[in-house]
């Protein structure tokens, strides 16, 4: 008989532990068994999967490479969904929502705002000339990012011409290259109107987001309302309506003409380092905590579902 897991994690153990041991100080009080699949164990975890000598019945994946087909745990992720086993989020649902360049229709489609792009194909590269009409449409400087990056690699956010684009390729090759108008937020209460908004299973949660310094701290339930923050919530809904995404995050901006422009699409695999080990980067700690809650119970709803 496998031996069977009811929750396990896919995890780099790059950042602090609170999130992990939130999770699994959850996990036993839902009563599921809990397996942290850390680099250590990935190789023989897959080995073990493979050849059904272990199963699982839910997998949170915070950490696997959707740009690179051979990376270990992207692997995983694709074995552990080809063993039907229930994936937070499944690898189609995730890449189609990861990938900049195939989700940016779309959310214009739905009447998201986003900045207004140029594309520009991994083979255009080379060769690309802005036209004066698509210099006007940016302005300068303007902002280039991979469509499949993260973590601001490759990233350029001040960018005036092709050889930006090519140094871009250069660090981080991919399928898709965005140029894009450079956002300016509003300004409010002399911070800028930022925000990383938090979704999971269905739950919301607003953070000011300080662009410029990786700064967060929670909105709170007077500042939404004193500020009209209501659309963040709308536009999530949409995104995890649109993607059927159940776990992720979204940079959404207000700038002065009133306008909520969601800036970075979806971010999966969020990063859950916390506040108190990282003050100036770090996710504040009571949101870690509850998110990690949320995702438990959220898993304990799947398998039970999966049961009926």
């Amino acid at each position: 008989m496998p031996r069977v897991y009811d929750f396990v994690m896919t995890h780099k153990l790059d950042a602090d532990d609170l999130f992990i041991h939130c999770i699994q100080r959850n996990c036993a009080k839902a009563r599921l068994n809990f397996f942290l699949i850390e680099p250590l164990w990935v190789e023989r975890f897959a080995d073990c999967l493979e050849r059904d000598e272990i199963s699982c019945r839910v997998l949170l994946n915070m950490h696997s490479e959707h740009h690179q087909p051979n990376e270990v745990y992207h692997k995983l992720v694709r074995l552990a969904a080809k063993k039907n086993v229930l994936i937070i989020d499944p690898p189609d649902v995730a890449q189609a929502a990861f990938d900049k360049a195939r989700l940016h229709p779309r959310l214009i489609a739905s009447g998201i705002h986003v900045p207004h792009t140029i594309f520009v194909t991994k083979d255009q590269v080379p060769q690309f000339k802005l036209s004066d009409a698509e210099r006007e449409f940016l302005g300068v400087p303007f902002v280039i990012k991979p469509a499949m990056g993260y973590g601001r690699k490759g990233v350029i956010m001040d960018a005036t011409g092709e050889e930006h684009l090519k140094r871009s390729a250069e660090t981080w090759p991919d399928a898709h290259y965005l140029l894009q108008r450079r956002i300016v937020p509003r300004e409010l209460n002399g911070s800028p109107a930022y925000f990383r908004v938090f979704y999971a299973f269905d739950a919301i949660w607003y953070t000011w987001w300080n662009c410029y310094t990786d700064k967060y701290r929670i909105v709170t339930p007077q500042e939404a309302i004193t500020f009209g923050l209501k659309p963040l919530e709308e536009i999530m809904r949409q995104i995890a309506g649109l993607t059927g995404m159940k776990f992720f995050s979204s940079e959404i901006t207000l700038v002065e003409s009133g306008e909520f422009i969601v800036i970075d699409y979806v971010n999966d695999q969020c990063h859950m380092g916390s506040q108190s080990a990282d003050p100036q980067r770090g996710v504040p700690d009571e949101l870690v905590r509850a998110i990690a809650t949320k995702l438990v119970s959220g898993a304990r709803q799947m398998i039970d579902s999966q049961r009926r």
